[in-house]
């Protein structure tokens, strides 16, 4: 079905819809949108495929995906881990190893991602602990002193405005051998 000219038309008109509603969505996740509907219209009525893109419309499908955009963004029930200032240095610390982790990995990004997304969501919650309720009695005897943390990591020095600075960041990545470069 992805390698009709129906399913490219559709996708290229879904993703421009939206871009005109000034939401952003990885065109991978909206052709599995288009590919799961347009199969679901045709079990449904019990019709071949390509009769199916006759009930097809790009500017519904992107009111729909914008709708749950919206209401995505806006659920504030949601958990969230508290914000690190800019200036931390454990998230500087998180940011510098990222090159040094694609090397060590041979460039296995996923890898890489799942290792800073444990670290840093670790570091949120240490962060956010003195305001967390349910950790009172789970900090142990050490407990987890967040101004102690900081002043450890800081005697390590890490550069923390040269890993905050997005063009540092991408010459220490390329220097690693590796990039991330969008297709």
């Amino acid at each position: 079905m992805r390698n009709t000219k129906a399913f490219k038309e559709a996708a290229a008109e879904t993703l421009a819809a939206l871009a005109r509603r000034g939401v952003t969505v990885r065109p991978g996740t909206v052709e599995d949108i288009i590919e799961e509907r347009v199969t679901a219209v045709a079990q449904m009525m019990r019709i071949q495929v390509r009769s199916a893109w006759t009930y097809f419309n790009p500017d519904v499908l992107a009111d729909a995906i914008a709708k749950q955009h919206q209401e995505g963004a806006g659920n504030d029930a949601a958990g969230q881990a508290p914000m690190p200032p800019v200036d931390n240095p454990e998230l500087a610390l998180i940011l510098a190893g990222v090159p040094d982790a694609l090397v060590e990995s041979g460039g296995d990004l996923y890898s890489v991602i799942v290792n800073v997304a444990v670290n840093a969501w670790m570091a949120g919650h240490i962060h956010g602990e003195d305001g967390c309720a349910g950790c009172e009695g789970a900090r142990g005897d050490a407990g987890h002193d967040w101004e102690a943390r900081m002043a450890t990591i800081t005697t390590l020095k890490p550069d923390i405005t040269k890993w905050f600075d997005r063009t540092a960041w991408t010459a220490a990545l390329h220097d690693s051998g590796f990039s991330v470069e969008r297709r």
